[in-house]
């Protein structure tokens, strides 16, 4: 299964998905130009990335093709935390697995938690 679609330029909307420079983004802007005498409209999608937090800019036209990723919110429980890390187990596929618990997430083993799983990585979800 892949981790990755493609969709149009013109089906992206404020709070959608969209890859740009191989990082999954949350799209938080966009912004559409009138066409010029020659071409057509161009769209400005702005976006913070999912893993890092960091704004990102794609400038395409409407009829352009943008990959968006597969963005999987998950449950699992927490089976020990130490330090700034976590074992969770999650409760559909009974996997355990090791994951970076930022330092304003508080966790305690036994508790349900939510975790995202996009192109390959897994990130607690902010609520």
């Amino acid at each position: 299964m892949s981790d990755r679609i493609f969709s149009s330029m013109k089906d992206l909307k404020v709070g959608k998905y969209v890859i740009i420079d191989d990082a999954p983004c949350r799209v938080v802007g966009i912004h559409v130009s009138k066409p010029g005498k020659h071409g057509e409209a161009k769209m400005r999608v702005e976006a913070i990335g999912i893993l890092d937090g960091q704004k990102r800019s794609l400038l395409r036209p409407t009829g352009a093709d943008v990959e968006v990723p597969i963005v999987e919110r998950k449950r699992a429980q927490v089976v020990s935390v130490s330090g700034n890390s976590a074992q969770l187990m999650d409760l559909t596929s009974y996997e355990t697995f090791d994951i970076s618990v930022p330092p304003e997430i508080q966790l305690e083993p036994g508790k349900e938690v939510i975790y995202v799983e996009v192109m390959g990585a897994r990130q607690l979800a902010k609520s």
